[in-house]
């Protein structure tokens, strides 16, 4: 005898239980290629510093801030290609970009490339937004996203650094650099504050919302 009524769809395929087991064993690794990009960035740091202040070898300098450039922008993209982010890459990825920046901000005080407001401001910045960290740790959140005017402004610094370099020499190179080298450290200054002002929002829309949430 034939049924009538809806014939019951087939069962669907099990869902793994450890499925989100296995996604915070990925977001947890440490030896990958863009950690490892990372831990070469900062390992560049002191090498960096000490070529600027040292002998002052600027040539080399530049070299190893170009790399960092460089490997600054591959380890997002392989983060993403192979399927490789994780928690220790978000830490690594912005703090060796500050370090750069601090370390050059410093040495171009000491040696009068720059004046030492423009390094107050960022620097300054800097600290700021260092010191929401346990805000927001405090309310539960982890550190925010760094934010895609936070990424130009960073690339931007990175570009007018080794231009300033090259304008604080003498002859026909140092002429054509210096405009270049101060149109991009004034957007990447802009940009840097920009970013900030953005990160500071967003800290205070997550405290407001967490505030409100014990009312509701």
């Amino acid at each position: 005898m034939r049924h009538h009524g809806a014939v019951p769809p087939p069962p669907e395929p099990p869902v793994p239980a450890d499925a989100a087991a296995l996604r915070e064993v990925l977001a947890d690794r440490i030896l990958t290629v863009p950690n490892i990009l990372s831990f070469a960035r900062l390992l560049g740091v002191p090498v960096f510093l000490w070529l600027l202040l040292g002998p002052q070898w600027d040539v080399a300098a530049i070299v190893v801030l170009a790399l960092a450039g460089i490997s600054d922008y591959l380890d997002g993209k392989l983060a993403r290609w192979l399927n490789q982010a994780s928690r220790l890459g978000a830490l690594l990825d912005p703090l060796a970009d500050r370090l750069y920046i601090v370390s050059t901000l410093v040495a171009f005080v000491l040696r009068e490339v720059i004046p030492l407001w423009v390094a107050a401001l960022i620097i300054g910045r800097d600290l700021v937004l260092a010191l929401c960290l346990p805000i927001l740790r405090h309310y539960g959140y982890p550190p925010l996203s760094v934010h895609y005017l936070g990424k130009a402004a960073t690339f931007n610094l990175l570009y007018a650094f080794p231009l300033l370099l090259l304008a604080d020499g003498d002859g026909q190179v140092a002429e054509v650099a210096a405009p270049i080298a101060y149109a991009f450290t004034i957007w990447g200054v802009a940009l840097y504050l920009w970013a900030g002002g953005l990160y500071l929002v967003q800290v205070v829309q997550l405290i407001t919302a967490a505030r409100a949430e014990p009312a509701r």
